[in-house]
């Protein structure tokens, strides 16, 4: 099935209405807002009221972090950070059914005189990101990557941090990824805007197969500048050398972060998830949709999940959201009672995990 007729399929399952059947060398206009009317109908689509509960926890009390979710075979996979006082390290999981979480081991440990030597945080990339898709792994020259934020400091997220990329031939496989030997990006290039200038944080890398900016690969991910944290975007040909897009962050709430992206399509629209906090109170989950990538209408409406249980009641937020047969499954960070843990939120009621 060509890219515009998988388009418009799963825009008339997830029930958004009738989109327009763009070629996908055609992108849309530059700059289009998405209307108020479709907003709501996305919405609708990716809210996630009910909670299940906590599905992971780190061992020994270890806090654990920033959850992004893919498929392969018959078998779901995780990819988590854990943070045990040094830095951050990247975990695998495994899952028949998205609601039993078992450990496998790490894909990115620390390593010794690196430039990421104390802090390597992962994330999946090149997934199918079309929303009730396969949400299987993609390849680039034959193999698998994530994208990952580094450094070289202990501590919990100790500035400055870079992003790196990794890859593999079998991203199951519980085992560490190769590694670059320098960051693709860093606030020491020349390049560097405002709202990175003092680090950068959580990446996600997606191919574009329309080369909507003129790049297959596309990566959006949130720096933190002198006041508030940012989104903004970077660009490849082969995902070992970056270029800034743009001299200003796709995403600013003014105040306060706006963090940790993920790029989902519906239809003609693309729909990013992210976690605001502290331009309104606490730490939420939210989403912003766009026509081209580059310009996006935020929601401005209730909130995906947010506080309101004793293992969140401090966060809730950075979330991965994938809809698998009739169900939204939204992965998300919880602090609470329980300290820093994995949580999950769904689209319908599946009982209690408390």
């Amino acid at each position: 099935m060509s890219v515009a007729k998988r388009i418009v399929a799963v825009a008339l399952l997830a029930g958004i209405g009738e989109v327009p059947c763009v070629r996908a060398s055609e992108p849309n206009e530059a700059g289009r807002v998405v209307s108020g009317e479709v907003m709501e109908r996305i919405y609708e689509q990716v809210k996630t009221p009910y909670k299940y509960g906590v599905i992971l926890t780190g061992e020994n009390g270890a806090n654990v972090d920033c959850p992004s979710v893919f498929r392969r075979g018959d078998r779901w996979y995780m990819m988590y950070n854990l943070f045990a006082g040094k830095g951050y390290e990247t975990l695998l999981a495994e899952s028949e059914d998205l609601l039993c979480w078992k450990p496998l081991g790490k894909i990115l440990p620390f390593r010794d005189g690196a430039w990421d030597a104390s802090q390597a945080a992962g994330f999946i990339a090149l997934q199918d990101h079309l929303w009730g898709g396969s949400y299987t792994l993609g390849t680039y020259d034959g193999m698998y990557w994530l994208s990952y934020v580094g450094g070289a400091l202990t501590g919990y997220e100790t500035d400055p941090l870079a992003i790196g990329v990794a890859w593999t031939g079998d991203p199951t496989r519980p085992a560490p990824w190769n590694r670059l030997d320098e960051p693709v990006l860093s606030r020491d290039q020349a390049d560097v805007r405002p709202f990175e200038s003092v680090t950068l944080y959580k990446s996600n890398i997606i191919h574009d197969e329309a080369r909507t900016l003129g790049y297959p690969y596309v990566m959006f991910y949130n720096g933190k500048g002198p006041d508030r944290e940012c989104i903004g975007m970077a660009v490849s040909n082969d995902m070992r050398h970056w270029r800034r897009f743009g001299k200003e962050p796709v995403i600013d709430n003014g105040k306060g972060i706006s963090g940790d992206p993920q790029i989902v399509r519906m239809g003609d629209i693309w729909v990013m998830h992210y976690f605001g906090a502290f331009w309104r109170p606490k730490a939420f989950d939210t989403f912003a949709c766009s026509y081209d990538l580059a310009h996006w209408t935020k929601w401005d409406g209730p909130h995906l999940v947010e506080p309101s249980e004793p293992w969140d009641k401090t966060y809730a937020h950075k979330p991965w959201v994938i809809r698998h047969g009739d169900i939204v499954y939204h992965f998300y960070c919880a602090v609470g009672d329980r300290g820093r843990v994995l949580a999950l939120a769904t689209s319908k009621p599946l009982g209690r995990r408390d």
